[in-house]
């Protein structure tokens, strides 16, 4: 590919100019980076000081040259991204915070590497609450999907927002990545998803040192990488000698930028751990390089071996105006956003409240107040509470792993977000403007991109993914991530339990809600009629820090006339209260009706049983103790018995007996499978009537779980 210099920064000017007047300080710099990394690892004997050695013209040429930011205002809406996805080598990006100025990463800070500090700015892989920082990495190829997210979101506010003269959003997103992001595929398949869309304000920089943990990369790949980025939709720029041509390095990043039609991958090969005594070799990756060989580094490159953590006046000097230049591009920016509002008043207002990350107030009533009472599969419930709100409001980025068909997250008119000039043999077509996402049969990336697009800015985009809920266990990774980061992710899990039927126990969910109640900051919500998924939703469209995944039946379900979506709320509530009660029933989701037929059963037998709607148990966690004995009952000696087909592990805490299932599903219909596991109302409550005789003769004690 043809490198050329194009304007940058913001200053209609290219930075060779600028690089020519500095080059005369490179060395000096890249010797200080190098050795300040090898002093941060063998301070405290641990860490990665490899990559980022080698990578350190890297980010000389981004930092110092190319990259649009402004470190003393580190939220400035239109800069660029920056995402390390080979996380790892963490103190090549905190370094360079240090030293380009962002006021939280002091020196102080920047020695906390690897300390036994709880304050450090500085963990062992980067992490999205700190200043600077876009997303939080480590898992490998988890970046690269982001970063096409971040690209994606810029696409969308440019299409929607950007008018003639006014390139109010026009950022670049940048990706370092390392080899073993290569071999991800949660990182391919976005490498794919890329290309696709045509995404040519993504620039993906692969430090291409050939060594991962275990030895040469050629242990495990021999593949044409350039061949293979081609071949899936990207412009490459090669850069042989990427320890120490910054100038070439400049220039590929510049053309990166100006890209018009591809994303860009830049191949620069360098050497991990440079000037140390394993230079190219995988024991440069992850461990200290010793003393005597930091030493060593020191005479070699002209520095007193008795000096630590050494950063001159002309290295500071090297970096000193970018806060300044920072300011004048923020200021810029501002200005230009005050004359388009003052020249398109309503899509400036509207632009201000989607950077405050705010929904319209009036939200909620775009809600149903009631529904069909015909029995309802509660993943088309999702839809008649979800569509309207996702029509009317342009935060929400609605996407599906190839599953439209079966998930119903469209709603009428909507269009697809696809790059302009694609014409699909399906004839399913779109723009940049679009808010559907088709991404494939590419679950994994599909979440972890929709982190990318929840992190662009707080509250911006409300992405919500969709698939089978089976699926979401090859988007777990990605997932779990997205509520590490504290991300506002909606995830519409359907066809949520052995009612899904014929497809088997490949698709039939058991065990996969233990993970997710389990996992922190994740609401994982069941509801169990079109009233309570009302209140799902509602849940997780307040939740501006949480994701949530809504786990939804393939089949029908009754509507019930004592659901509540306030309940849902609460986490669990009273659905049907008994005077002198001696069992309480927990009903969930899809089988919260068997709860109900089950207490009639009972009732009709003289056996006073109560139930309760559980669709969701960290909320009921947050709940009061007062509130939560209220629902339970069990400190009055009330024996609870949960009546859901997964795995039983967590109900402990809950309940005393459970009709659950420790084994995977059948492949039978949903009505056949049910009976097949003796999800029967008649069986159902023969198993809770024996559970009670049992109680009576002392044989299970109160407390203990049985599993009936």
């Amino acid at each position: 590919m043809v490198i050329r210099p194009v304007t940058v920064n913001g200053s209609g000017k290219s930075a060779l100019p600028l690089l020519q007047q500095l080059s005369k300080d490179h060395d000096l710099v890249l010797k200080t980076f190098r050795l300040l990394i090898a002093d941060l690892c063998q301070q405290f004997g641990g860490g990665h000081p490899g990559g980022a050695i080698g990578m350190a013209a890297i980010g000389v040429a981004l930092w110092r040259y190319v990259m649009r930011y402004a470190p003393h205002t580190p939220d400035y809406f239109n800069r660029d991204r920056f995402v390390l996805s080979n996380g790892h080598t963490c103190l090549f990006q905190y370094t360079f915070l240090h030293l380009t100025g962002y006021k939280a990463m002091t020196f102080d800070q920047l020695k906390s590497y690897h300390s036994d500090r709880a304050d450090a700015l500085c963990p062992g892989h980067p992490e999205i609450e700190h200043e600077g920082i876009e997303v939080t990495t480590g898992p490998l190829g988890q970046g690269v999907a982001n970063a096409v997210g971040l690209a994606m979101a810029t696409k969308n506010l440019a299409a929607k927002f950007n008018r003639p003269g006014y390139d109010i959003v026009s950022n670049h997103t940048w990706c370092m990545i390392g080899d073993a992001c290569l071999q991800e595929g949660v990182g391919l398949e976005a490498i794919s998803y890329a290309g696709h869309l045509k995404l040519n304000n993504l620039t993906v920089i692969y430090d291409n040192n050939q060594i991962t943990c275990d030895g040469s990369v050629d242990l495990t790949n021999t593949e044409d990488i350039n061949a293979k980025m081609r071949a899936s939709g990207w412009d490459v720029i090669d850069v042989e000698d990427g320890c120490y041509d910054i100038e070439g390095l400049v220039k590929a990043l510049e053309t990166a930028r100006a890209a018009t039609e591809k994303p860009t991958f830049i191949n620069v090969r360098t050497v991990i751990g440079l000037g140390s005594n394993v230079a190219g070799q995988a024991a440069a990756h992850g461990a200290a390089f010793g003393p005597p060989n930091v030493a060593q580094m020191k005479t070699d490159n002209g520095f007193n071996p008795d000096d630590h953590f050494v950063i001159s006046e002309a290295v500071r000097g090297f970096f000193e105006d970018l806060p300044s230049r920072g300011e004048s591009i923020v200021q810029a920016w501002n200005d230009l956003v005050k004359q388009y509002t003052n020249e398109y008043p309503e899509l400036g207002a509207e632009f201000q409240r989607r950077m405050r990350g705010e929904l319209p107030p009036n939200w909620k009533d775009l809600i149903p107040t009631s529904f069909p009472e015909k029995p309802t599969a509660s993943r088309a419930s999702s839809g008649l509470v979800f569509n309207p709100i996702a029509k009317e409001i342009e935060s929400f980025m609605v996407g599906t792993a190839d599953l439209s068909p079966s998930v119903n997250m469209i709603w009428p008119g909507k269009v697809d977000f696809q790059h302009p000039d694609l014409r699909t043999t399906c004839k399913i077509n779109g723009d940049y403007s679009g808010r559907y996402i088709h991404y494939g049969v590419r679950e994994h990336a599909m979440c972890a991109i929709s982190n990318g697009l929840a992190a662009y800015a707080p509250n911006t985009f409300i992405p919500t993914t969709s698939s089978f809920f089976m699926f979401y266990l090859y988007a777990a990774p990605a997932v779990r991530m997205g509520a590490l980061q504290h991300l506002q992710i909606i995830h519409c899990a359907t066809h949520d339990s052995i009612g899904m039927g014929e497809d088997g126990p490949t698709h039939q969910p058991i065990e996969l809600a233990a993970l997710y109640r389990a996992m922190p900051n994740l609401l994982y919500i069941r509801p169990g009629d079109s009233e309570e998924t009302a209140g799902a939703w509602i849940k997780a469209i307040e939740s501006k820090k949480t994701p949530t995944i809504i786990s939804t039946s393939r089949h029908a379900l009754p509507q019930l006339k004592q659901t509540r979506r306030d309940g849902v709320l609460q986490g669990a509530y009273v659905l049907q209260e008994t005077e002198n009660a001696v069992v309480t029933l927990i009903g969930v989701g899809a089988e919260l009706s068997f709860a109900l037929e089950v207490a009639e059963n009972l009732n009709e037998k003289g056996i006073a049983a109560r139930v309760i709607s559980f669709p969701c148990q960290r909320i009921f966690e947050q709940q009061s103790r007062e509130y939560k004995r209220s629902v339970l009952q069990r400190h009055r000696g009330i024996p609870a018995v949960v009546i859901e087909p997964y795995a039983p592990n967590g109900w402990e805490r809950y309940a005393d007996a459970g009709v659950c299932i420790k084994r995977f599903g059948h492949s039978l219909p949903g009505k056949a499978a049910y009976k097949y596991f003796g999800y029967e109302i008649d069986v159902l409550t023969s198993k809770v009537e024996g559970y009670l005789a049992e109680i009576q003769k002392d044989e299970f004690l109160r407390g203990e779980f049985v599993e009936l």
